[in-house]
Protein backbone atom coordinates (compact mmCIF):
# COMPACT_ATOMS: atom_id res chain seq x y z
CA UNK A 1 0.00 0.00 0.00
CA UNK A 2 1.25 3.54 -0.87
CA UNK A 3 1.69 5.85 1.81
CA UNK A 4 1.47 9.05 -0.66
CA UNK A 5 0.12 12.24 0.12
CA UNK A 6 -3.15 12.37 -1.56
CA UNK A 7 -3.63 15.14 -3.90
CA UNK A 8 -6.33 14.33 -6.88
CA UNK A 9 -9.12 11.97 -6.65
CA UNK A 10 -11.21 11.04 -9.21
CA UNK A 11 -14.34 9.39 -8.42
CA UNK A 12 -16.45 7.66 -11.17
CA UNK A 13 -19.99 8.54 -10.76
CA UNK A 14 -21.69 11.87 -11.48
CA UNK A 15 -21.22 14.89 -8.98
CA UNK A 16 -23.56 15.24 -6.33
CA UNK A 17 -26.26 18.11 -7.08
CA UNK A 18 -26.36 18.93 -3.32
CA UNK A 19 -24.19 21.67 -2.05
CA UNK A 20 -22.18 20.88 0.80
CA UNK A 21 -21.99 17.00 0.09
CA UNK A 22 -19.62 15.19 2.26
CA UNK A 23 -17.02 15.11 -0.45
CA UNK A 24 -17.29 19.32 -0.54
CA UNK A 25 -16.45 18.92 3.22
CA UNK A 26 -13.42 16.01 2.41
CA UNK A 27 -11.66 18.78 -0.72
CA UNK A 28 -12.18 21.60 2.12
CA UNK A 29 -10.87 19.93 5.48
CA UNK A 30 -7.71 17.62 3.10
CA UNK A 31 -6.87 20.08 0.57
CA UNK A 32 -7.31 17.70 -2.27
CA UNK A 33 -9.17 18.18 -5.65
CA UNK A 34 -11.89 15.80 -6.27
CA UNK A 35 -13.72 15.74 -9.88
CA UNK A 36 -16.50 13.50 -10.57
CA UNK A 37 -17.13 11.64 -14.24
CA UNK A 38 -19.03 8.78 -14.79
CA UNK A 39 -17.16 5.68 -15.94
CA UNK A 40 -20.69 4.27 -16.90
CA UNK A 41 -24.07 5.22 -18.26
CA UNK A 42 -27.53 4.47 -18.60
CA UNK A 43 -28.83 4.20 -21.99
CA UNK A 44 -32.38 3.47 -23.08
CA UNK A 45 -34.16 0.38 -24.82
CA UNK A 46 -36.46 1.39 -27.94
CA UNK A 47 -39.95 0.64 -27.25
CA UNK A 48 -39.35 -1.96 -31.06
CA UNK A 49 -36.97 -3.78 -28.98
CA UNK A 50 -39.31 -3.99 -25.50
CA UNK A 51 -41.92 -5.52 -27.89
CA UNK A 52 -39.02 -7.80 -29.42
CA UNK A 53 -38.98 -9.46 -25.13
CA UNK A 54 -43.09 -9.65 -25.88
CA UNK A 55 -43.85 -7.55 -23.45
CA UNK A 56 -47.59 -5.64 -23.71
CA UNK A 57 -47.60 -2.82 -20.59
CA UNK A 58 -51.50 -3.47 -20.60
CA UNK A 59 -51.25 -7.39 -19.32
CA UNK A 60 -49.77 -6.00 -16.00
CA UNK A 61 -51.57 -4.17 -13.17
CA UNK A 62 -48.41 -3.74 -10.68
CA UNK A 63 -44.93 -2.42 -11.18
CA UNK A 64 -41.63 -2.98 -9.27
CA UNK A 65 -39.61 0.03 -9.26
CA UNK A 66 -36.29 -0.63 -7.80
CA UNK A 67 -34.24 3.18 -8.78
CA UNK A 68 -34.96 6.34 -10.40
CA UNK A 69 -33.54 4.87 -13.89
CA UNK A 70 -36.58 2.33 -13.53
CA UNK A 71 -39.31 5.10 -13.04
CA UNK A 72 -37.59 7.08 -16.13
CA UNK A 73 -37.49 3.84 -18.34
CA UNK A 74 -41.24 2.71 -17.80
CA UNK A 75 -42.89 5.99 -18.13
CA UNK A 76 -40.13 6.92 -21.14
CA UNK A 77 -41.71 3.69 -22.86
CA UNK A 78 -45.19 4.17 -21.82
CA UNK A 79 -45.32 7.21 -23.86
CA UNK A 80 -43.51 5.98 -26.90
CA UNK A 81 -45.98 3.05 -27.04
CA UNK A 82 -48.78 5.66 -26.50
CA UNK A 83 -50.08 3.58 -23.47
CA UNK A 84 -51.85 5.51 -20.78
CA UNK A 85 -51.17 4.33 -17.91
CA UNK A 86 -54.36 3.39 -15.72
CA UNK A 87 -54.54 5.24 -12.49
CA UNK A 88 -55.20 2.12 -10.49
CA UNK A 89 -51.88 0.55 -11.35
CA UNK A 90 -50.37 -0.32 -8.46
CA UNK A 91 -46.60 0.69 -7.56
CA UNK A 92 -44.03 -1.02 -5.53
CA UNK A 93 -41.22 1.41 -4.64
CA UNK A 94 -37.88 -0.53 -3.17
CA UNK A 95 -37.58 2.69 -0.96
CA UNK A 96 -38.52 5.76 -0.61
CA UNK A 97 -36.56 7.77 -2.76
CA UNK A 98 -37.41 5.73 -5.59
CA UNK A 99 -41.37 6.46 -4.49
CA UNK A 100 -40.51 10.35 -3.63
CA UNK A 101 -39.38 10.26 -7.08
CA UNK A 102 -42.38 9.25 -8.83
CA UNK A 103 -43.96 12.12 -8.24
CA UNK A 104 -42.51 13.62 -11.41
CA UNK A 105 -44.83 11.27 -13.10
CA UNK A 106 -48.02 10.96 -11.18
CA UNK A 107 -49.83 12.43 -8.50
CA UNK A 108 -49.01 10.93 -5.22
CA UNK A 109 -51.92 10.79 -3.17
CA UNK A 110 -54.41 9.63 -5.74
CA UNK A 111 -52.22 6.43 -7.02
CA UNK A 112 -51.50 2.47 -4.83
CA UNK A 113 -47.81 3.35 -4.10
CA UNK A 114 -46.35 0.33 -1.52
CA UNK A 115 -42.85 1.76 0.02
CA UNK A 116 -39.85 -1.00 1.08
CA UNK A 117 -37.35 0.09 3.20
CA UNK A 118 -34.43 -0.18 1.36
CA UNK A 119 -33.40 -3.81 0.47
CA UNK A 120 -35.32 -5.67 -2.06
CA UNK A 121 -35.81 -8.51 0.24
CA UNK A 122 -37.57 -5.99 2.65
CA UNK A 123 -40.74 -5.70 0.08
CA UNK A 124 -41.81 -9.76 0.95
CA UNK A 125 -44.26 -8.68 3.85
CA UNK A 126 -46.00 -6.21 0.59
CA UNK A 127 -45.70 -8.65 -2.22
CA UNK A 128 -47.10 -11.38 0.10
CA UNK A 129 -50.24 -9.32 0.88
CA UNK A 130 -50.78 -8.70 -3.18
CA UNK A 131 -49.91 -12.05 -4.24
CA UNK A 132 -52.26 -12.23 -7.06
CA UNK A 133 -51.08 -9.57 -9.36
CA UNK A 134 -49.32 -9.26 -12.86
CA UNK A 135 -46.53 -7.78 -11.88
CA UNK A 136 -43.92 -5.96 -14.11
CA UNK A 137 -39.87 -5.36 -13.39
CA UNK A 138 -38.95 -3.24 -15.68
CA UNK A 139 -34.89 -2.86 -15.09
CA UNK A 140 -31.65 -2.66 -16.20
CA UNK A 141 -29.54 -5.43 -18.11
CA UNK A 142 -27.87 -5.88 -14.84
CA UNK A 143 -30.32 -6.98 -12.38
CA UNK A 144 -29.17 -7.69 -9.07
CA UNK A 145 -29.24 -11.28 -8.49
CA UNK A 146 -31.59 -11.22 -5.11
CA UNK A 147 -34.46 -9.78 -7.27
CA UNK A 148 -35.33 -12.41 -8.96
CA UNK A 149 -34.42 -14.80 -6.09
CA UNK A 150 -37.10 -12.80 -3.66
CA UNK A 151 -39.88 -13.00 -6.43
CA UNK A 152 -39.61 -16.79 -7.40
CA UNK A 153 -39.17 -17.55 -3.96
CA UNK A 154 -42.67 -15.60 -3.62
CA UNK A 155 -44.06 -17.44 -6.48
CA UNK A 156 -45.42 -14.41 -7.86
CA UNK A 157 -46.56 -14.00 -11.50
CA UNK A 158 -43.74 -11.22 -12.56
CA UNK A 159 -42.01 -10.32 -16.01
CA UNK A 160 -38.64 -8.83 -16.00
CA UNK A 161 -38.90 -6.27 -18.89
CA UNK A 162 -35.13 -4.83 -19.94
CA UNK A 163 -36.02 -0.96 -20.18
CA UNK A 164 -32.38 0.12 -20.17
CA UNK A 165 -28.99 -0.79 -20.39
CA UNK A 166 -26.01 0.26 -18.55
CA UNK A 167 -22.95 1.46 -21.30
CA UNK A 168 -19.22 1.56 -20.49
CA UNK A 169 -18.40 5.47 -21.24
CA UNK A 170 -15.56 6.97 -23.28
CA UNK A 171 -13.03 8.09 -21.44
CA UNK A 172 -10.29 8.78 -24.30
CA UNK A 173 -9.80 12.41 -22.43
CA UNK A 174 -8.35 10.88 -19.51
CA UNK A 175 -5.49 9.14 -20.97
CA UNK A 176 -2.92 11.57 -20.05
CA UNK A 177 -4.84 12.53 -16.47
CA UNK A 178 -3.37 11.02 -13.87
CA UNK A 179 -4.83 10.36 -10.17
CA UNK A 180 -4.05 9.74 -6.38
CA UNK A 181 -6.91 7.63 -6.33
CA UNK A 182 -9.56 6.20 -8.56
CA UNK A 183 -13.21 5.60 -6.50
CA UNK A 184 -14.93 2.54 -7.95
CA UNK A 185 -18.89 1.78 -7.36
CA UNK A 186 -19.85 -1.36 -9.81
CA UNK A 187 -18.00 -3.83 -11.27
CA UNK A 188 -18.59 -2.42 -14.68
CA UNK A 189 -17.03 0.86 -13.22
CA UNK A 190 -13.95 -1.18 -13.77
CA UNK A 191 -15.16 -2.99 -16.72
CA UNK A 192 -15.10 0.33 -17.95
CA UNK A 193 -11.50 1.36 -17.01
CA UNK A 194 -9.40 -1.46 -18.59
CA UNK A 195 -11.77 -1.20 -21.73
CA UNK A 196 -11.20 2.25 -22.04
CA UNK A 197 -7.28 1.59 -20.85
CA UNK A 198 -6.32 -2.03 -21.53
CA UNK A 199 -2.84 -1.30 -20.61
CA UNK A 200 -3.69 0.46 -16.95
CA UNK A 201 -0.93 0.08 -14.79
CA UNK A 202 -2.08 0.90 -10.88
CA UNK A 203 1.83 1.59 -9.63
CA UNK A 204 0.98 4.42 -6.62
CA UNK A 205 -2.49 4.86 -7.84
CA UNK A 206 -4.75 4.23 -4.54
CA UNK A 207 -8.51 2.28 -5.64
CA UNK A 208 -11.40 2.65 -3.68
CA UNK A 209 -14.07 0.09 -4.09
CA UNK A 210 -17.78 0.04 -2.99
CA UNK A 211 -19.16 -3.50 -2.23
CA UNK A 212 -18.00 -6.79 -2.79
CA UNK A 213 -18.47 -7.52 -6.47
CA UNK A 214 -16.38 -4.18 -7.23
CA UNK A 215 -14.02 -5.44 -4.60
CA UNK A 216 -14.22 -9.29 -6.39
CA UNK A 217 -13.62 -6.99 -9.84
CA UNK A 218 -10.59 -5.25 -9.25
CA UNK A 219 -8.84 -8.75 -7.93
CA UNK A 220 -9.66 -10.23 -10.66
CA UNK A 221 -8.14 -7.37 -12.82
CA UNK A 222 -5.22 -7.55 -11.00
CA UNK A 223 -5.75 -4.42 -9.41
CA UNK A 224 -4.64 -3.85 -5.49
CA UNK A 225 -7.49 -2.59 -3.36
CA UNK A 226 -6.35 0.12 -0.82
CA UNK A 227 -9.63 1.71 0.22
CA UNK A 228 -12.98 -0.72 1.03
CA UNK A 229 -16.38 0.55 1.87
CA UNK A 230 -18.75 -0.37 3.28
CA UNK A 231 -16.98 -1.49 6.88
CA UNK A 232 -18.42 -1.24 10.38
CA UNK A 233 -16.48 2.09 10.78
CA UNK A 234 -16.76 3.54 7.34
CA UNK A 235 -20.36 2.68 5.65
CA UNK A 236 -20.29 5.21 2.92
CA UNK A 237 -17.30 6.00 0.64
CA UNK A 238 -17.13 9.61 1.61
CA UNK A 239 -16.23 7.89 5.08
CA UNK A 240 -13.97 5.71 3.98
CA UNK A 241 -11.46 8.57 2.20
CA UNK A 242 -11.93 10.43 4.89
CA UNK A 243 -10.41 7.98 7.33
CA UNK A 244 -7.76 7.10 4.47
CA UNK A 245 -7.22 10.80 4.23
CA UNK A 246 -6.90 11.57 7.84
CA UNK A 247 -4.21 8.90 7.68
CA UNK A 248 -1.93 9.15 4.85
CA UNK A 249 -2.20 12.97 4.80
CA UNK A 250 -1.67 14.15 8.32
CA UNK A 251 1.49 16.44 8.49
CA UNK A 252 4.68 13.95 8.36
Amino acid sequence: MSNLKVKTILVSQPEPKVENSPYHEIQQKHKVKIDFRPFIHVEGVSAKDIRAQKIDLSHYNAIILTSKNSVDHFFRVAEEMRYKVPEDLRYFCQSEAVAYYLQKYVVYRKRKIYVGQKDFADMTSLFKKYKDEKYLLPASDQLNADVPQTLNSLKLDWTQGIFYKTVMSDLSDLADVYYDILAFFSPTGIKSLFKNFPDFQQNNTRIAVFGSTTQKEALENGLRVDIMAPSPEAPSMTMALEKYLAEVNKAK
